[in-house]
């Protein structure tokens, strides 16, 4: 008979061993912007393109959507200093692009964001 105790690590362990797949559901409140034009499932792009596994990735590697010139030849990856620095002021980092956003003012929330788009795998 499992104990307690014993439950709690078997169920535990059986959560750290199943895959997480994040959704919109999971989204930080700092991301409803995002969703506005972005979808998070891959290969669904929307007004902008899908962020499914973003984190790590070149600028424009979303299969299927249309990216501004500025973007394809950024050169970027995404990791974590870049977006940051691209969620704040994204017309500063790419300029020329075409996404018709100003950035995320609060630090938090840009942490936030990309702690989510970490999960998009």
């Amino acid at each position: 008979m499992l104990t307690t105790k014993k439950l709690g690590l078997v169920l535990g362990a059986a959560l750290l061993a199943a895959p997480f797949t994040a959704s919109a559901a999971d989204a930080p409140a700092a991301f409803n912007v995002c969703k506005a034009c972005h979808k998070v499932e891959a290969g669904k792009n929307g007004v902008g393109p899908s962020l499914f596994g973003v984190f790590g990735a070149k600028a424009g590697h979303a299969e299927g959507y249309k990216y501004s010139e500025a973007h394809l030849k950024s050169g970027l990856t995404w990791d974590e200093a870049t977006l940051a620095k691209y969620l704040a002021d994204p017309k500063a980092v790419v300029p020329g692009n075409k996404m018709a956003f100003v950035g995320l003012k609060k630090p938090d929330d840009v942490t936030a964001v990309i702690a989510y788009l970490k999960t998009l795998k």
